[in-house]
């Protein structure tokens, strides 16, 4: 485990934007964490962070000044109906995992959440991920359905469990 006094989390910054692009086009490649089949470009990823604000944060982990994991909160929807709400992500680089980062991480963007006025963040968390599952009953999420066969990446039909949580 990584202690949070060797783990700094701060905002994301455009200069994160390298290593935020490198985690997520790690887990484009290797994993179905992420539905997206097509790897992305710093300039894609800037676009991405100016999207976000108080209300939904990016935030990274810094080890040894190190960036080695991200997490976000999304628009859920366009429509204003669902202003208040938010999707969290969280992605460790490969070598980092397994060390209570992802743990810190979302703490983090989960109270900057709640300070900017969210009130209920949902995440999509893909079939076979019990360590994600566990860890946002851990962060008080609540299941709220599975979708069947909804996404198909590597070959495989795949299943996402919807998990809820109000602030």
């Amino acid at each position: 485990m990584v202690s949070s006094d060797q783990l700094r989390i701060r905002k994301a910054q455009e200069t994160d934007l390298p290593a935020i692009t490198d985690i997520y086009n790690d887990a484009i490649k290797h994993g179905t964490a992420t539905f997206d089949t097509e790897e992305k470009t710093p300039e894609n990823r800037r676009q991405w962070l100016e999207q976000h604000s108080q209300k939904y944060p990016v935030v990274v982990a810094l080890l040894n000044e190190t960036v080695v994991g991200w997490a976000s909160l999304s628009r859920w929807s366009e429509r204003a109906a669902y202003d208040d709400t938010a999707e969290i992500s969280v992605y460790i680089h490969r070598d980092f995992r397994g060390r209570g980062i992802g743990r810190q991480l979302m703490q983090q963007v989960l109270d900057e959440g709640r300070q900017g006025g969210l009130h209920t963040v949902i995440s999509r968390i893909t079939q076979g991920n019990e360590i994600s599952i566990h860890l946002h009953t851990q962060m008080g999420f609540e299941t709220v359905g599975v979708l069947r066969q909804v996404g198909k990446k590597f070959g495989q039909l795949l299943d996402v469990t919807l998990m809820q949580k109000m602030y």
